[in-house]
């Protein structure tokens, strides 16, 4: 009777490392045998580049690196089978290959067949597809193999049944979204019962640029019903043992990791984005504006939770119009997190601007622009920082104030990674709630103050918005499902609140462009995922 020990190899590459990402395959696989007995390992989607590589598809060496990093695999003397994802130069075109090395060669390869070219996903500008199965056998299962996208469409699934496919292995890189691991299993449950098979599958885990992996790789039985999971949000080896009976493959055993809720995922989401973009691009620490605010306040517990303490500084940026309540919440946070804290105010150089630019003021009244002048002397002190000790920048912003402009290029947008850049303002508090849930870190009257980013007197943010409960709901419907003008309004908002937030929104792409990168948690980011062009006669009532 059949049996396999497969591991679930559920690793973090780095994107180009294609040379440490081959030594990361090494380690795993002999991990996998010495602690699991492994029989195959099965590693997630163009784990040897990392994903997604984007143009690094196009350079010339692309071929010879991965050629190289194969055979070194092969001559490493494994017990095991290891089945893994890589890119594939065959006559000049590139596939998105899965191969299988067994007993020091390659004994299959599949090239993904369905290329997904929507959302963040760009593959038909670099993949050619393929157009057969692939089913091989391991230690005398027939196992199908087959790519992220395939597992999407029922066509391979059939073609692995008609193949005589006892398994279905499929090795993925899907990024995380609200609801994925929800989609993801309802699609399992349904393709494992059409292909009356169990599926096997391996997802990749970490941060790259925008997108966040979240891992949470699984196993369906042929019903469909889920039997193993892997944790989320952290790199993870997982062993299932399957036996054959009466020709169909049976999964011996049911180990479901704990799965968070909504708000815990998203906040897993951003702690990992954070700490992946700044350890994988070798930043010493971090540095942030702690304004008093919310966003500056849960940034700041974010990027300690990602980092640790020592390796996160904030700066108070104080001018004539920050409340003695925005200061003190300031210093608190930063004392109750443990971190290197400063206040260094912003009126001097504020004053020496207004100096240097009196001829041209004179005979203006303040406006906008002082405001943004405000921000810019913030950005400014907080980039020579950066400079100075080598710390990446993290901007607060919101994805509403994104949306719609409430924000400064050079000032408050300076810096290299936006925390917030994808989090409505509403779920901005939510999120601060849950974190306190977890240990007290944000001054309650940070969460319950209305928002203000006090470059004003008496400054409020509904004094140029619409309650964020609004706002939010307007900007789901518009920017998350692509609605029009006239299908908001039908959904009960005031026309005139309607037409100006779909303004600002559609007038401040020239911003949006100019933003730093931010960690994906939508399934409509900006950046990745809406792109607008910034010159453009489109009407609204269109």
């Amino acid at each position: 009777m059949p049996t396999l020990k497969i591991v679930l190899a559920q690793v973090n590459p780095l994107v180009g490392d294609i040379q440490g990402n081959t030594e990361l395959v090494l380690d795993t696989v002999r991990q996998a045998q010495s602690e699991h007995g492994a029989d195959v390992v099965v590693f997630p989607e163009l784990t040897l580049t990392g994903y997604p590589p984007e143009d690094l598809l196009l350079r010339a060496s692309l071929e010879l690196r991965i050629n190289r990093a194969l055979q070194t695999i092969c001559e490493a003397s494994l017990q095991a089978a290891v089945v893994l994802g890589y890119p594939r130069v065959v006559a000049g075109r590139v596939f998105n290959m899965a191969g299988v090395i067994d007993g020091g060669e390659i004994t299959a390869e599949y090239a993904k067949q369905h290329l997904p070219n929507y959302r963040v996903f760009d593959e038909k500008r670099y993949f050619v597809p393929g157009d057969t199965p692939c089913v091989v056998r391991l230690r005398g299962i027939k196992a199908a193999i087959s790519v992220c996208e395939d597992i999407w469409q029922m066509e391979p699934m059939l073609q692995a049944k008609e193949a005589g496919a006892q398994i279905m292995l499929n090795l993925n890189a899907s990024p995380f979204h609200i609801g994925k691991v929800d989609e993801r299993r309802t699609l399992l449950h349904d393709r494992a019962r059409e292909g009356q098979m169990p599926i096997v599958y391996v997802n990749q885990v970490g941060g790259q640029d925008e997108l966040v992996f979240d891992g949470a790789s699984m196993v369906v039985d042929g019903d469909g019903e889920l039997r193993v999971q892997a944790p989320a949000f952290e790199e993870s080896l997982l062993a299932v043992e399957l036996e054959v009976t009466n020709g169909h493959c049976k999964i011996q055993q049911t180990n479901i990791a704990p799965e968070p809720e909504l708000l815990a995922s998203v906040y897993q989401a951003l702690v990992l984005g954070v700490r992946d973009y700044v350890n994988k691009n070798r930043f010493k620490g971090v540095v942030l504006g702690l304004s008093g605010g919310i966003d500056s306040a849960l940034t700041l517990a974010i990027a300690v939770d990602a980092l640790g303490k020592d390796r996160v500084e904030a700066v108070m940026m104080p001018f004539r119009y920050t409340s003695d309540l925005s200061k003190n919440d300031a210093a608190d946070e930063a004392t109750r997190l443990g971190v290197r804290y400063q206040s260094i105010s912003i009126e001097p150089m504020f004053e020496a601007y207004m100096a240097a630019l009196a001829d041209e003021f004179a005979g203006t009244s303040r406006d906008t622009t002082e405001e943004n002048l405000q921000a810019r002397c913030r950005g400014t002190l907080l980039m020579a920082l950066s400079n100075k000790k080598g710390y990446l920048v993290l901007t607060t912003g919101n994805k509403s104030e994104m949306a719609v402009g409430y924000s400064t290029l050079y000032g408050d947008m300076a810096g290299g990674f936006d925390v917030l850049k994808d989090v409505p303002k509403v779920m901005v508090f939510e999120l601060s709630r849950y974190r306190n849930s977890l240990g007290e870190v944000i001054p309650v009257s940070v969460i319950e103050r209305p928002p203000s980013a006090e470059l004003a007197p008496d400054q409020k943010d509904e004094d140029s918005l619409p309650p964020y409960e609004v706002l939010d709901r307007i900007l789901e419907l518009y920017v998350e499902r692509d609605c029009s003008a006239a299908a908001i309004i039908e959904e009960g908002f005031e026309a005139d609140v309607v037409n100006r937030v779909l303004r600002l929104v559609d007038l401040n792409e020239y911003k949006r462009r100019q933003a730093p990168v931010g960690p994906r948690i939508t399934q409509r980011g900006f950046g990745r995922d809406r792109r607008y062009p910034i010159t453009n006669g489109w009407k609204l009532g269109e």
